[in-house]
Formats: structure tokens, sequence, C-alpha cells
């Protein structure tokens, strides 16, 4: 019997309802009694149905989890670590360093005849230099350089960075999209330690056979807020890990649920925003660095 249940139960089958009171004329003590034991059972059921509920939410997201594990080993990405990555991405090159304790994300580019070094530790310590010569950048710009580089590298590492502590993932069954079966993984972030970015939500739609990454959507508040939507193109190999771009769609509507998105793309009613494309990517091992 659930709590609901007990809830609606007539009064006159309830232990000292008015008519036990008028009929048996229980003394105070009998009526503590009754009703301390009525309050007990109410509890009990409650702690029962507690558990239950937790219990389901730490099955879906044992299975999340699992799902998530069996996409990195599909996209090769346990070459991250250890390891340096680099690539282009709209005429800048990117990379990201790996080890055990730390990770380091680089960004370089001309701008005139200047070459410009970012370099973000651990996405918190920001630094640039210009021609090589360390330069002062004021505290809203590099907080504006480190949600930049953060962002390109952010997506360029999915979905191995979806194994960091902060993020919550949860699994919501079968999918079909364009008559293939995919996993739908929920992704949100604790708020310690989920980036000043810790409300954004994330859905990811994964392939029951490949675990491949296909589709996967967004919303953001930043920056006025919105949602995206990424279908994954142009899929190759590089060195065992699988590199691949994105076709950047939004609706018409920026409040539009991320569960609504695929409807919408089947429908061809998203209109592409823009294209992103990764070349020249290298993968080194730190030890030959």
């Amino acid at each position: 019997m659930s709590l609901i249940d007990l809830l609606s139960i007539p009064m006159k089958y309830l232990p000292l309802s008015l008519n036990h009171i008028s009929n048996l004329k229980p003394s105070l003590i009998q009526i503590i009694k009754n009703w301390g034991l009525f309050a007990v059972l109410l509890l009990f059921v409650w702690a029962c149905e507690n558990k239950a509920s937790s219990s389901q939410k730490k099955t879906l997201s044992h299975k999340g989890q699992e799902v998530i594990d069996l996409a990195i080993t599909a996209h090769g990405q346990d070459l991250f670590e250890n390891a340096t990555v680099s690539f282009l991405f709209r005429d800048k090159k990117y990379s990201t360093r790996r080890s055990d304790t730390s990770y380091t994300y680089t960004r370089s580019f001309q701008d005139g005849s200047a070459l410009i070094e970012d370099v973000l530790i651990n996405s918190a310590n920001f630094s640039r230099k210009k021609n090589g010569e360390p330069i002062e950048v004021s505290k809203e710009w590099t907080e504006k350089y480190s949600r930049s580089i953060n962002s390109v590298l952010y997506f360029f590492q999915l979905p191995y960075v979806l194994n960091d502590p902060a993020v919550k993932k949860i699994d919501q069954g079968i999918k079909r999209i364009k008559d293939e079966n995919y996993h739908q993984i929920k992704v949100s972030f604790q708020v310690e330690n989920g980036g000043e970015d810790f409300e954004d939500e994330y859905l990811y739609w994964i392939h029951v056979n490949s675990f491949e990454v296909d589709y996967l959507a967004y919303n953001y508040i930043t920056d006025g807020g919105g949602v995206r939507f990424r279908s994954a193109i142009n899929k190759r190999r590089v060195d065992g890990l699988l590199i691949q771009d994105y076709i950047n769609y939004a609706p018409a509507n920026k409040k539009t649920p991320l569960s609504d998105l695929i409807a919408q793309f089947e429908k061809e009613a998203l209109i592409e925003r823009s294209r992103i494309v990764n070349s020249d990517i290298t993968l080194l091992s730190n030890n030959h660095l």
C-alpha cells in the first residue's frame, strides 16, 4: 500500500477517528498511542517508496554510465589519456594534452603580424603570449577566452569528457531516429565542479550497435541562451581515434524542449546555423614529446 493509498482511507477506518472517539471515548493516552502508531506507519511507507525511487534512479544512472563507457571505447578515446591531440578549427590551431593529474588546452593563431598563443590549464588558469612574450589580460577577457577554448575542446573530446566527476548521466531508453535505434542519454551537471555552465542540459543519441554519438542536443543560458542540435558527418579514423564533424542546427523557437528536436530534425524543420569542421588532426603519445 502506498502513502497515497493510506491517505485516501476514509476517516472512519483510521485510528482514532471521530466515530471512535464518539463510541469508545478513549483516554487521551490512547488517542496519542493510536495516532502515534498511524504516524509511524506513514513514515515507514514513505521510506519504502523513497528507497524504491532512489534505487530506480541509481539503475538508470548506472545504465547511462555503461553506455557512455562503451561510446568512449567505440570512439577510440582511451587514446586521449597520456596523449596530445592537435587540430585546426576555423584558422586556429588547438591542442589538448592529458596526464594522470591534469590537462592543458592550447590555442594559437595569427592576428595580423602577431602570433597569439593561449594556454588554459585544468580549465582554470589562463595565460596569453604575443610573439612569444607574456601579456596581461583583463579578468573579463580571461573569462571570455577561457569559455571559447573550453567550448571548442569540449565538443572535440565528446564523449570522453562525459566521465568528468561533475557529470550526471541518465539513460532514457531507446529512441528511433531515421529507422535506426539509439540510446538516449540525458546529461546534466552538479553545481560543485560543474563550471559556470552547470545549468546547461544535454541529450546524446548513441547508436545501439556501433555506440557512436550520431546526434546531440543542448541548451545553454550564457550569451542570451538558446538551443542547438548537432548531426555528425564526415566520420573518419586517425590512428584509431574517431573524428567526426557536425552540422549545427537551431529550432525557430529557442525555448524548444530538447526532447522535441528529433521530430523537428526528421521533418527538416531545424535551421542550419553552421558547420563544425576539424582538420589536420595529429595524435602523439606524451612519451614521444
